[in-house]
């Protein structure tokens, strides 16, 4: 038999994925576990949107539309990120894809030649780091411990730049950590792309789920020199509870805009076009119901937070947005737990499974271990139960 792609081959899958699909296996074979693994809302895609849906159905719009998306949705992404963010783009700089991740996934097969360098602050996404050894790039990590708030300063970004660094990628706010770059945090790594010529992939998908009052600032709209850099990833799915309808965009400059359009028309094409129409409804109807979930999202966060950091031998750091809170497990390396002896946090997120019947990702796939990640994009019922059982489990050698 011919060998299989090297590169495709070497591909890892998803850690939160995996998680999650074990958490229904053993949840379809009878088992009462709690899933706090993939990432995605708890609520139903609002009505409007559903109907838009259903409505491009019934008129029979579901022929194809041009690669990089209905103009008519490109509109309404420039407009919503001119009202949201204060920028300007034409819709010609907008470009659809199938989901968020793929569009990362397309600005990385955009912009990259084989042995490009693209460094990623970790905790990361998971797929970024194997997205771009898809795409023919080399991964640079450079960590944010957790008394940095997981966020990676200038001075570190600047030290990991060679002659070979093509990107650096900004998940704000970030999946698995929650934490959010201020404006006063952004300007010099912005600073530092600029200087040293780089591309600034700004994946700003939860930029509509952010707490305490704080202000959510794109990098893009930190001058023109950064906008020209800038490929802004962002979507429908978080905000709008659509992650089925796979629906991301890019906004970016013209030419690159063109060179993804392209790729896409020998690729995937766009997406369902009755998924474009029902989104064209979720950026140009009614917002109130982002508002509506932001504000549950934000009361299950300060539960999570207080009763993890009430559980002896646990501990996290408040999340700025998203809904994702890393739980720190660092008191119980060494222990025997669920009949494991925990080494690190893929052994805990093991024996919590199996024993405890809750389901958390390890973060060794974030290139953070020692941590679990939790979504707190679950029921308040589930959060409370499963907190729970984090201390039965916990209480038990």
């Amino acid at each position: 038999m011919p060998e299989f792609s090297r590169i495709a081959s070497s591909v890892h899958a998803s850690t939160t994925l995996a998680v999650d699909s074990l958490a229904k296996q053993m949840k379809a074979e009878g088992l009462d576990v709690i899933g706090f693994g993939a990432g995605e809302p708890d609520f139903n895609t609002p009505e409007n949107i559903s109907e838009a849906g259903i409505r491009a159905i019934r008129e029979g719009k579901t022929r194809y539309t041009p690669a990089a998306g209905l103009v008519e949705l490109r509109k309404a992404v420039a407009e919503r990120l001119r009202l949201d963010c204060g920028l300007e783009y034409d819709f010609s700089q907008i470009v659809v894809a199938s989901g968020a991740k793929h569009s990362v996934f397309i600005t990385l097969c955009a912009i990259l030649n084989p042995g490009d360098e693209v460094i990623v602050p970790a905790p990361y996404w998971v797929s970024y780091y194997e997205m771009i050894r898809m795409a023919g790039g080399v991964p640079v990590v450079v960590k944010a411990e957790e008394k940095q708030n997981f966020k990676i300063t200038a001075e570190q970004l600047e030290a990991a730049v060679t002659d070979k660094t093509k990107a650096v990628i900004f998940n704000n706010p970030s999946n698995p950590t929650g934490m959010l770059y201020s404006e006063a945090e952004m300007r010099p790594l912005a600073d530092v792309c600029v200087r040293r010529d780089l591309f600034l992939i700004a994946d700003e998908i939860y930029c509509g789920l952010v707490y305490d009052g704080k202000p959510f600032v794109s990098f893009a709209a930190l001058g023109d020199a950064v906008k020209a850099r800038t490929i802004l990833v962002n979507g429908v799915s978080k905000s709008y509870a659509m992650t089925g309808w796979r629906i991301g965009y890019t906004a970016s400059c013209p030419e690159l805009a063109k060179i993804m359009g392209n790729y896409l028309s020998h690729s995937t094409g766009a997406p369902g076009t009755m998924c474009q129409w029902a989104a064209v409804e979720a950026l140009t109807g009614p917002q109130d119901t982002i508002e509506a979930m932001r504000k549950v999202f934000e009361e299950r966060r300060n539960y999570i937070v207080q009763r993890m950091n009430a559980i002896p031998g646990v501990s996290c750091i408040v999340p700025d947005g998203a809904f994702y809170v890393m739980m720190n497990l660092e008191k119980l390396l060494g222990r025997t737990l669920g009949g494991r002896h925990i080494q690190n946090d893929d052994d805990f997120a093991i024996a919590f499974l199996e024993k405890g019947l809750v389901a958390v990702v390890p973060c060794s796939g974030f290139g953070m271990p020692n941590f679990v990640r939790w979504t707190y994009a679950t029921s308040m019922e589930n959060i409370r139960e499963g907190l729970d059982r984090l201390e039965r489990f916990l209480s038990k050698d």
